[in-house]
């Protein structure tokens, strides 16, 4: 295979090592991911069987939430101390022992212990997952590489809640956890073998940046969550002042720090910042769908919540087909102008999503739904590679953190926008236009970057040449 060809010159692992890392990468996102779309769907069961009600039920899902949101950012800071590698490996371990403890709970509280703990594990792995690719592959093949990174994460989406309902209908919940038990050993033997070593970072660690960086992530959480639950004002903007407070002290903190948690120079690199613009709305704009195209089609179409999710497949589908090969196109052609035509057609798919009525029938539903996935697959592949690009690889750690930040905050956005509207009665398709005006703006965030990346380009270009 192409990615796996060693070539004179290349920066990056051989050919037989790498396709060890990446074996280790793809089971451990993939059990980040499939455990995730697969608790959310066994929700109803656990909560019977623990003979729990399904609002405390639900911290199944947001405890794992808010404590991988919290150290996204400390995890990929913390790593230039302990290398990228030993952060993985603790972390996968972290999670799968966790996921066995998870397995073996008999009530919800120990429950809720491990799953904190998961969310720990995953943090970890997923903060630093897409650095790990710019280490592993040759900076000829980052596009293809990250583009393989949003096949297996759409899998994971797509393969979640029917892997959960196929084992839910023969066993009981604890084996959705235990399943995580023999993919994690085996990914855990891959990424102690393959994964590359390097050298640690000297320096301090920034304890009170961290500790800002969680309560501010933590509480945007929690304050998107109430939203999106209708909670009191009270509490929704209790959460949300204190996230807005610790952000401000957190950036404070990183203008002054001598060895900062995110330094905030790496914004000053315009073709960064507009790709991390792009990302976030663009992700606000697939939160919301996915929530608000889950009520109308159940509440107003009259589908069963698992014909519902077969009507969501074609998006991580369409991802599947399209991440990889959109990524390989990036390696060729500005990737600014793939991810533009991209979101264009995401934009067409939420409109045309918005017009749905009763009346529209299955394959009406489908093909927008598969228009929004080729869209949003021809989108992030691309991106995320401007965004490793665009920095230098000593800041590929910080530019991993941000990128998985940035997806978890704009998902977190979009699920709260469309709890907003439910709460103020407003009808749910409504949000699907918001989502499309998201997306606009994500485009013409990306769209301004076109001139950035061609001149970033030429100068590669004439860098390159002998003098």
């Amino acid at each position: 295979m192409r990615l796996f060809e060693t070539r004179p010159g290349d920066d990056g692992l051989p050919g037989r090592e790498r396709l060890l890392a990446v074996l280790a990468l793809i089971t451990g996102t993939l059990m980040a991911v499939v455990d995730t779309t697969m608790i959310n769907l066994a929700l109803p069961t656990i909560a019977a069987d623990l003979d729990i009600p399904g609002s405390r039920a639900v911290w199944i899902t947001n405890l794992f939430q808010v404590v991988c949101a919290a150290f996204l950012l400390v995890f990929a800071g913390l790593s230039e101390l302990v290398t990228r590698r030993r952060l993985y490996l603790v972390g996968l371990s972290t999670f799968v022992l966790a996921a066995l403890g998870a397995a073996l709970s008999r009530n919800l509280e120990t429950l809720l212990v491990f799953r904190a703990l998961q969310g720990l594990g995953a943090a970890a792995t997923l903060s630093i997952g897409p650095s790990i690719y710019r280490a592993i592959f040759p900076s000829r093949l980052l596009g293809s590489a990250l583009g393989l990174s949003a096949l297996v994460v759409a899998g994971g989406y797509a393969a979640g809640p029917t892997l959960s309902g196929v084992i839910l209908s023969f066993a009981d919940w604890p084996w959705l956890f235990a399943l995580n038990v023999p993919l994690g050993v085996i990914s855990l033997w891959l990424a102690k073998r393959a994964l590359p070593r390097e050298s640690p970072r000297q320096g301090s660690f920034d304890i009170l940046g961290a500790l800002l960086s969680m309560l501010m992530l933590a509480s945007f959480f929690l304050a998107m969550d109430a939203v999106g639950h209708a909670a009191p004002l009270w509490q929704s903007g209790g959460w949300l002042v204190t996230a807005i407070m610790s952000c401000a002290g957190f950036i404070r903190r990183q203008r002054r720090a001598p060895y900062p948690l995110l330094p905030l120079s790496v914004f000053a690199e315009k073709r960064f910042t507009l790709a991390v613009s792009a990302s976030g709305l663009a992700f606000i704009g697939q939160g919301l769908s996915f929530v608000a195209l889950s009520f109308f089609y159940q509440e107003q179409m009259g589908f069963s919540p698992l014909e519902t999710a077969w009507l969501f497949t074609p998006w991580p589908l369409a991802i599947m087909v399209v991440g990889p090969l959109a990524g390989r196109l990036a390696d060729r052609i500005n990737p600014s102008v793939l991810s533009s035509t991209g979101l264009l057609l995401l934009m067409i798919g939420l409109i045309s999503l918005g017009l749905v009525d009763e009346n529209t029938g299955v394959a009406g539903s489908l093909w927008r739904t598969a228009l929004c996935g080729i869209g949003f697959g021809l989108f992030q592949p691309p991106n995320n590679r401007e965004m490793m690009a665009s920095l230098p690889p000593e800041r590929s750690a910080n530019v991993s953190g941000v990128m998985s930040t940035t997806r978890t905050v704009g998902q977190s956005l979009g699920v709260a926008l469309v709890g907003a509207a439910l709460a103020l009665g407003l009808a749910v398709q409504l949000t699907l236009w918001l989502g499309a005006l998201t997306t606009l703006l994500s485009l013409a965030a990306s769209l301004a970057r076109v001139p950035l990346a061609r001149e970033a380009n030429r100068a590669r270009r004439a860098s390159s040449q002998p003098s």
